[in-house]
């Protein structure tokens, strides 16, 4: 039995780059949650546009995870 260490090497920085990516998403997700709290706090207008950020932020993390269920399953 031999291992392909490239191939392991390739699997785990493709690992290692979607999953930074994916939590540095959610937590912009997270940042602009809130941030439309401290605005709306304020009175700013400013409070549409970090939640909707906030909420486009969630919809790619859930369309990432999605993805990856169906690379899995198909």
């Amino acid at each position: 039995m031999s291992i392909d260490w490239a191939a392991l090497g390739s699997v785990f920085g493709v690992s290692l780059a979607v999953t930074v990516a994916l939590v540095g998403l959610f937590t912009l997700g997270i940042v602009g949650l809130s941030k439309q709290e401290a605005a709306a706090a304020s009175g700013g207008g400013s409070a549409a546009v970090a939640r909707t950020g906030a909420y486009a932020c969630f919809a790619l993390c859930a369309a990432a995870v999605a993805y990856g269920i169906y690379l899995i399953v198909a």
